[in-house]
């Protein structure tokens, strides 16, 4: 595949404005233009204003100083605002795009890939892709305008000097980022990665703060946490060695440039071929004409980055080409209520110990319960019952047929654990189940799961935001909330992964309410729990402890 396919394609997805993209080149211009302008017209001045004229005659050269001089900073602000704009809501769409890919592919693609993994790419790699607008792209774009207008002002002063300042401007851009695109491609995949890391050791020592405490692993958690920092920043560094290298060939060639003009500029100048200003505007020109080309080695080094961030992302949410066949055939939401069951079932994510093998058949109306210490593969065996996880070894039925990735969602549902709350109100976060979902259904079912009076406390009721995560309410709340939206949910089968975690002897009957309503409503129902005292609430018990 072409290495730099997943850019395009992750630009392309970004939907970039190219009149926003070409109005930042046009400011940017303007702005080093006005560096460039700035210099021929004060280099015309000094000249000018040997000859010792009279003020008249100067005026109009001072206007157009200041002129460039304040439109220096003004055109640079304009393209700053034009840039950001343009890689802003190309990375708002971009990554709108990626969860409609995420949405759309196989759940085991997503689970087999750490939390802090996946927030680093839907964070950092798609702000990468965005700076590759800003830093990667629009910079050498500039730098083409600016080195042409240059060389085109002085090759119509001195031909000479216009072919000597056209040289080293080559090799001060395309020469120096030829020198270092192949540390700075190292650097860049270095980079993204060790930042990558750092996301996801921040976020494993935030979010597991509480059992690390428990464990007394917390100073292990944080010395990860600090290797991985100093990992990203030996990147960083690594990352700015490639363009200090082409800061000195530019240094080089930038002086290279002067004294080969100034050199042009006075033998013309001695042979009676150009006059003293223009001797002058010649020989300084080319001070102002490198700035531009001193952002190519950085602009390099960028688009490395975000190639490498592109790469990732599409690792996570592979592109689909349109008209493509969607790998997962989507079933049909039942008519009726279905059966679930195991045959010798054995599961195991890559790298674990399979579980031991469990048969057993759960029939509308029905609660299984699955039991087992902690870490022994309960979590793992509902993952092959909704179709995310291939068994190791046996069969995972609905109906009778091999349960199929396409089922979750239409037929089978799933109550993670750690299920999330979204930072909206409740409602919006009941209304996950279900789309048509009505107030007076969600009320139902929050008094089901025993938050009636809560509900009725809050102070602007169902509209009452919750924060990202379920930050603003308790752990047994929470859990509620899920047991309701799950409650809620239209699949037949549901799935419910310890559903009495942070109860109280209050929530455990507002769980077996909840359970009792879906075995009222005709659904095969399979909790995985390791506290033996939810098993009343159960009609059969399978144990997976070896």
């Amino acid at each position: 595949m072409n290495q730099w396919l997943p850019l395009r394609r992750a630009l392309r997805d970004a939907d970039i404005p190219r009149v926003r993209a070409t109005m930042a080149v046009v400011w940017g211009t303007a702005a080093i233009g006005s560096a460039v302008g700035l210099s021929a017209v004060a280099a015309w001045l000094i000249a000018r204003a040997a000859g010792m004229p009279s003020p008249a005659d100067l005026a109009v050269a001072a206007v157009i100083v200041r002129f460039f001089g304040i439109g220096r900073g003004l055109f640079r602000y304009l393209e700053r605002l034009a840039s950001h704009d343009t890689a802003l809501r190309g990375v708002v769409d971009l990554r709108v795009r990626v969860y409609e890919r995420l949405a759309a592919s196989p759940p085991a693609q997503v689970l087999s890939v750490r939390r802090g993994q996946i927030m680093a790419r839907l964070g950092a790699d798609i702000d990468a892709v965005g700076d590759a607008v800003v830093r990667g792209l629009i910079p050498p774009a500039v730098a083409v305008t600016v080195a042409a207008i240059a060389v085109g002002i002085s090759a119509a002063l001195v031909p000479a000097a216009g072919a000597a300042l056209a040289a080293c401007l080559l090799v001060a851009g395309v020469g120096a980022a030829a020198l270092t695109v192949r540390s700075a491609r190292s650097a860049a995949t270095l980079g993204v990665r060790a930042d990558a890391r750092v996301t996801e050791r921040t976020l494993a020592a935030i979010e597991s703060a509480p059992e690390h405490r428990v464990w007394g692993t917390q100073s292990g958690s944080l010395e990860a946490l600090a290797d991985a920092e100093r990992d990203s920043a030996a990147a960083h560094e690594a990352a700015a060695r490639p363009a200090a290298f082409a800061n000195a060939v530019q240094t080089l060639a930038a002086g290279a440039a002067l004294i080969s003009s100034i050199a042009i500029a006075v033998t013309q100048f001695q042979a009676g071929l150009i006059g003293p200003m223009t001797m002058t505007v010649v020989s300084l020109l080319p001070l102002a004409a490198f700035e531009a080309v001193g952002a190519i080695p950085a602009a390099v080094t960028q688009l490395e980055r975000s190639r490498e961030a592109a790469i990732r992302i599409e690792q996570l949410a592979p592109h689909v080409d349109p008209g493509a066949d969607c790998d997962i055939e989507r079933s049909a939401a039942p008519d009726g209520p279905v059966s679930i069951a195991a045959q010798d079932l054995s599961v195991a994510w890559p790298g674990m110990t399979p579980t031991i093998p469990v048969s057993f058949e759960v029939s509308p109306g029905e609660v299984l319960a699955i039991v087992g210490p902690s870490g022994i593969g309960k979590t793992t065996l509902l993952a092959a019952l909704a179709g995310i996880l291939e068994p190791h070894s046996g069969r995972a039925l609905i109906d009778g047929h091999p349960v199929r990735a396409g089922d979750l969602g239409a037929v089978v549902a799933i109550t993670a654990e750690d299920a999330h709350l979204f930072g909206t109100t409740v409602f919006e976060n009941l209304r996950v189940a279900r789309g048509n979902l009505t107030a007076h259904e969600a009320r139902e079912a929050l008094a089901t799961a025993g938050l009636r009076e809560w509900s009725e406390s809050l102070p602007e009721g169902l509209d009452t935001l919750v924060g990202s995560g379920g930050g603003t309410v308790s752990g047994g709340e929470r859990r509620r909330l899920l047991l309701a939206r799950a409650l809620l949910t239209p699949q037949p089968v549901q799935l419910i992964d310890e559903p009495g975690e942070h109860l109280d002897a209050d929530g455990r009957d507002a769980l077996r309410a909840v359970l009792s309503q879906m075995r009222a409503q005709g659904r095969s129902v399979v909790i995985v729990t390791h506290d033996l005292s939810l098993l009343d609430a159960a009609d059969a018990v399978v144990s997976i402890d070896a």
